[in-house]
């Protein structure tokens, strides 16, 4: 089909990856700095230009597995340069890595939302003297993958998706889906919707999307937990595209970079634009352009607009944050912290998200990342 034909060279980059909610694990070596002795490739090169600096011994993270697939590669490139250091980063929810990082447990924490202010004033007890910033790192669009055999190309609007995952529309066939999809021959299959079990950011920020354009069917708060009745569970993005993978009739929400890798085709949202969006870094680069930065003093919280009519920008994006503390960092781990995310944030690092099928932050809003994590203390 169309959109894998245009994502195959993505899933056969990612084939090696496993979509899975394990450790990102890359075994310590000696503290030579220089070069990358450990990469092949285009870890090669990305290498070459990181600066371990001073990072050594172990780095601890964990949270957010929207972003675990840029991670791998994040972590396999930094780790071909710094053999000094290991990273451990544990994919399992956003919720679970700000509880982990406000327990001081990790280096930093992924989230795909933004600290809450009782989350921030948590963080203090941890972070001395200072307290947890939001520093965006990974963006990227929210797919909405399916499986319906002879379904090659589907498109749904907002309406119609709060509907599907709310258990309303209950039939493929449906005269809601059908309008939508003029022409397409449309089966007599029962829909059955996955979504996350555990608190995710995936989760909010497709409710934040639902309820900006589909207040009157999508009627719900959005929170890191599912709030709607009806479907299915599944743990983290990695279950819920293995199921959809898996399940004749499914319909689930997951990061695009899990939709390549397992070459599941994804819904084209109608925005009110010239012509449905489709699910491509590209296209999510163009909504999340035109981010604001909403939080204050080293904070750089986004705020998105999931609104968009624009021709070519796909609406429902997320961005993955890394939190840290903006003063206060563990002595032993703030070399590796600063040293790794200033690999993160270069444009290396960025590069390899458009690879991925994620999408880099905007030049401006990373600039002003990258001077965060250089003061880092």
């Amino acid at each position: 089909m169309k959109l894998q034909r245009k994502n195959g060279l993505r899933a056969t980059a990612l084939g090696a990856l496993a979509v899975t909610g394990a450790l990102v694990l890359t075994a310590c070596g000696s503290d030579d700095n220089a070069g990358s002795t450990g990469g092949t490739g285009d870890s090669t090169k990305a290498a070459s230009n990181i600066k371990c600096d001073d990072a050594k011994g172990k780095l601890l993270a964990s949270g957010s597995s929207a972003q675990k697939n840029a991670m791998d590669l994040w972590v396999k490139n930094y780790m071909a340069a710094c053999t000094g250091v290991e990273v451990n980063y544990k994919s399992s929810s956003s919720g679970e890595g700000i509880v982990a990082f406000n327990q001081g447990t990790v280096g930093f924490a992924g989230s795909d939302s933004a600290l809450k202010p009782e989350e921030v004033e948590d963080s203090k007890k941890i972070c001395k003297g200072g307290s947890g910033i939001n520093l965006p790192m990974v963006g990227g669009p929210i797919a909405i993958g399916y499986n319906v055999p002879g379904v090659e190309k589907l498109v749904l609007d907002a309406p119609t998706i709060a509907k599907i995952f709310k258990g309303d529309i209950k039939k493929w066939n449906d005269p809601a889906i059908a309008a939508l999809n003029k022409g397409a021959t449309l089966p007599d299959t029962a829909i059955q919707a996955f979504h996350r079990s555990e608190d995710s950011g995936t989760t909010q920020n497709l409710g934040k999307y639902l309820g900006a354009t589909a207040k009157a069917e999508w009627p719900y708060e959005a929170e890191k937990k599912w709030p709607a009745p009806g479907g299915q569970a599944a743990s983290g993005s990695s279950g819920v595209a293995a199921q959809v993978k898996q399940v004749a009739g499914s319909i689930g929400y997951f990061e695009l970079s899990y939709a390549t890798s397992q070459s599941i085709p994804t819904v084209s949202i109608s925005t009110g634009a010239a012509a449905p969006v489709e699910a491509t870094s590209e296209n999510a680069s163009k909504a999340i352009a035109a981010a604001k930065v909403k939080g204050t003093g080293k904070d750089l919280a986004l705020g998105l607009d999931y609104t968009t009519k624009a021709d070519g920008a796909y609406p429902i994006v997320l961005v993955t944050y890394e939190i840290v503390c903006d003063t206060g960092n563990k002595a032993e781990s703030l070399p590796a912290v600063k040293s790794f995310l200033t690999y993160t944030a270069s444009d290396e690092g960025q590069k390899v998200l458009s690879e991925a099928g994620y999408a880099p932050i905007p030049a401006e809003i990373n600039a002003k990342v990258r001077e965060t994590v250089a003061g880092l203390k």
